[in-house]
C-alpha cells in the first residue's frame, strides 16, 4: 500500500521526490515524508497526513541534495503520527530506510537488536531494518543490506541511504511491488510506474531477492549471493497523461467514462466472430481442461465480486464446478486442492498479498494456476503459468471502475474459451455470445450518454444511513459490487442481499422510506424478483429498479426504473453496474466525499 519513491541524479532530489509521491497518492496513505543527502548530512523530514503537510514542513524547513529516498505510510504497526512515519533510522541517525510491507518477526529482532545498544523512537515493524543494516555494516552498503534482510521476514520493498556512502543508493524487493527507472545519468525507484514517468520511461522490474546498487556510475543489479543480474529494460507504452484526469472532476469519473474503451480494448485480437477465442498465451487443451474437476476463483474486495460472476458464468458455458473463496480466508480453511485444481486469482494490481499467498498454496499442491490482472510483470503475473491481462490502463481512483468491468470480459473469455476446447455447449451458442460481448463496448457508453435520472435518485439516497440492494442469479452478484462501491465512497452502510432472501429474517428491516435497489435484468427471474419487490414496496421502501429495455412494466412497480440497452442476460452484468456505479459516484459526491481517497482504503493491498 505504501508509496515509495527514490533518486539520484543532478535534479533536486526534494522536487523529484515531492512529485513522485504526488503520482502515488491513489495507493492510500496517513503519513509522507524524506530523507535527503545534504552536504555530507543525512536530512529527514516527515509528517502525518496529506502530502500537503510535507510539503509545508519543506517550505519552512526546507532540504536540498542530488540523492534521497521518500515515502507514503498507511498504518501497519503504531498509529498514523509524525514520529512513526517513514523514513526511518538508526540510532545514530546514519541510516535511512523506506518500507513497504510488513516485518513479521520485528518483534523478536527489536529485543534482540534492544539488548545490543540499539534504542528505538517509533511503534513500527521497519525501524528495526536500518537498525539491522547499521548492525551489519562494515563499510559496504549493498553486503549490510543483504545480510540485513536474511534475518528478516516478512515482505518487503525497500530503498536505504547512508551518510557513510552519500552517493549510493540501495533497493531489494520480496512480495511488494519495486521498479527502477532509467534515465539520463540519473535513476530512480519507485513501488510503481507513474511515479517516475515525467522523468524516464525505460524501468526494471524487480523480481523477488532481487538487490540493486544505484550510484553516479549508474544501475547494477545483483542476486542475493552478490552474482550481477542481466535484466531485460521494460519500456512504458502508456503516456503521463493518463494518469491524469482528462477535465473530468474526479480520476473515478474519468475512469468510470473510459469504461467503453477498456472493454473494447480487452477484447480486441481475442475475441473475432467465427474464430476461435485467442487468449495470449493461455494454452490448456482439451485433455488438460477434462482433467480438471474443480475451478477455484480466489480474490478480494472487488475482484471477488467479479469472481462472482465468474462462478455463474463458467459452470453455465463451460460445465465445470466453480467455488468462489475470499483470498484472506482460502488458505487457512485447508481447501481441497489437486493436481485436478485450476486456480483462477484475481488482481488488479497483481500485488494483492493474500492472493499471492493462495497463489503459492496453490502451486505447493501442483495445482494449475491462472490469473487475471491488469498490471504487466507484476508478481501474480509472474508466479502464475497463465496470465490474462486486463488492458484497462492506469487506474487511480482507490474506488475500482472500469478495472472491474474488463474483469468480468476476461472471465466471459475464460468461460468461452474453455467452452469452446471442451464443446461444452454448441458452436452457434458461442458465437451468440461472442458477438453480443462485441457489442458491449458501444451499448456500454449508451448507458454512460444519459445519468440525469441517476443524479436525480443520488439526491435522494444521500439522505440514508442505510441502503439495500436486491438481485438474483448474476443480478446478486452485482448487488455485491453496487453494495461495496457505495459503502467505500459515500460511507453510507449498505448491504446486498439474494431476492429469495428476504422472507428469511432481512425484511424485517424494511420501512417507510428505506432505499432499496432492485436489480431486474435476468429475464428467468424477472417475475421472482418482481414479486420481492411488491414484498419491499408494500412495506414504505422507496425501490430504484435497474432493468432491461423491453421490461416497461417494472414501472408499475417501483419508485425509478433506469433501463440499460437490450442485452443476453448473461452478459447483463457489464451494463447494469455501470448505473451502479455512477450512483454511489454521485451520492458521495453530494455527501461531499473525497470521491478518489475513500478515508481508511488503499488501492493495492500488499500486506495481509
Amino acid at each position: 500500500m505504501c508509496g515509495i519513491v527514490g533518486y539520484l541524479g543532478n535534479k533536486d532530489a526534494t522536487k523529484v521526490l515531492i512529485d513522485g509521491l504526488s503520482k502515488l497518492e491513489y495507493r492510500g496513505y496517513d503519513s509522507a515524508g524524506i530523507a535527503i543527502m545534504n552536504e555530507g548530512e543525512l536530512s529527514v523530514r516527515k509528517r502525518k497526513g496529506r502530502l500537503a503537510n510535507l510539503e509545508e514542513q519543506l517550505e519552512s524547513n526546507p532540504v536540498s541534495g542530488s540523492i534521497g529516498i521518500g515515502h507514503t505510510r498507511w498504518a501497519t504497526h503504531g498509529e498514523p503520527s509524525d514520529r512513526n512515519s517513514h523514513p526511518h533510522t538508526n540510532t545514530k541517525g546514519t541510516i535511512a530506510v523506506v518500507h513497504n510491507g510488513i516485518i513479521e518477526n520485528y518483534m523478536v529482532l527489536r529485543e534482540w537488536l534492544s539488548s545490543e545498544g540499539y534504542k528505538f523512537q517509533s511503534e513500527t515493524d521497519t525501524e528495526v531494518i536500518p537498525q539491522l543494516v547499521d548492525y551489519y555494516y562494515e563499510g559496504n552498503l549493498l553486503e549490510a543490506v543483504i545480510k540485513a534482510v536474511e534475518k528478516m521476514h516478512g515482505s518487503y520493498a525497500l530503498g536505504v541511504v547512508s551518510k557513510d556512502e552519500p552517493d549510493k543508493m540501495i533497493a531489494v524487493r520480496k512480495d511488494s511491488p519495486l521498479i527502477v527507472g532509467i534515465g539520463e545519468k540519473e535513476s530512480f525507484i519507485a513501488s510503481d510506474i507513474p511515479a517516475v514517468l515525467n522523468y524516464t520511461r525505460d524501468v526494471y522490474l524487480l523480481e523477488d531477492n532481487e538487490f540493486v546498487l544505484i550510484d553516479k556510475d549508474g544501475i547494477k543489479l545483483f542476486d542475493e549471493n552478490m552474482d550481477v543480474i542481466d535484466k531485460e529494460v521494460f519500456h512504458v507504452t502508456w503516456n503521463a497523461d493518463a494518469a491524469e484526469k482528462g477535465g473530468y472532476d474526479t480520476f473515478m469519473l474519468k475512469e468510470i467514462y473510459e469504461q467503453p474503451k477498456a472493454i473494447k480494448d480487452t477484447l480486441t485480437s481475442r475475441v473475432i466472430k467465427g474464430e476461435l477465442i485467442k487468449l495470449d498465451s493461455i494454452k490448456i487443451t482439451k485433455e488438460q481442461l477434462e482433467n480438471i474437476d474443480k475451478i477455484y476463483i480466489v480474490a478480494c474486495g472487488t475482484a471477488y465480486n467479479a469472481g462472482v460472476v465468474g462462478k455463474y458464468v463458467i459452470e453455465s458455458l463451460a460445465k465445470i464446478p466453480v467455488e468462489v473463496d475470499i483470498a484472506s480466508e482460502f488458505r487457512y480453511r485447508d481447501p481441497f486442492i489437486t493436481d485436478k485444481t485450476l486456480l483462477i486469482v484475481i488482481s488488479q494490481s497483481g500485488e494483492t498479498a493474500d492472493t499471492m499467498a493462495a497463489v503459492r498454496l496453490a502451486k505447493s499442491k501442483n495445482a494449475r494456476v491462472l490469473a487475471i490482472t491488469n498490471v504487466v510483470g507484476s508478481s501474480v503475473a509472474r508466479e502464475a503459468e497463465d496470465v490474462l491481462y486486463t488492458w484497462a490502463g492506469p487506474e487511480i481512483a482507490v474506488a475500482s471502475t472500469k478495472a472491474y468491468t474488463t474483469m468480468l470480459i476476461a472471465l466471459y473469455m475464460i468461460a468461452l474459451y474453455f467452452a469452446e476446447q471442451k464443446g461444452s455447449i454448441r458452436e452457434k451458442e458461442i458465437e451468440k455470445i461472442k458477438s453480443g460481448l462485441l457489442d458491449l463496448s458501444e451499448k456500454t457508453a449508451e448507458v454512460l450518454s444519459d445519468t440525469d435520472a441517476i443524479e436525480e435518485f443520488a439526491k435522494e439516497v444521500a439522505k440514508h444511513k442505510d441502503v439495500f440492494f436486491l438481485g438474483r442469479g448474476l443480478d446478486f452478484a452485482i448487488a455485491m459490487e453496487a453494495s461495496l462501491k457505495l459503502k467505500e465512497i459515500s460511507y453510507i452502510h449498505s448491504e446486498a442481499y439474494a431476492g429469495g432472501e428476504l422472507k428469511h429474517g432481512t425484511i424485517a428491516l424494511i420501512e417507510e422510506g428505506t432505499a432499496v435497489i432492485a436489480l431486474t435484468t435476468q429475464s428467468a427471474l424477472f417475475e421472482k424478483m418482481v414479486s420481492n419487490i411488491k414484498e419491499v414496496t408494500t412495506r414504505g421502501a422507496n425501490v430504484l429498479a435497474i432493468s432491461k429495455e423491453g421490461y416497461e412494466e417494472i414501472q408499475k412497480s417501483v419508485d425509478t426504473t433506469i433501463y440499460i440497452p437490450k442485452v443476453r442476460s448473461i452478459l447483463a452484468p457489464v451494463l447494469s453496474v455501470i448505473p451502479l456505479q455512477l450512483l454511489a459516484y454521485y451520492v458521495a459526491v453530494e455527501k461531499g466525499c473525497d470521491v478518489d481517497k475513500p478515508r481508511n482504503l488503499a488501492k493495492s493491498v500488499t500486506v495481509e
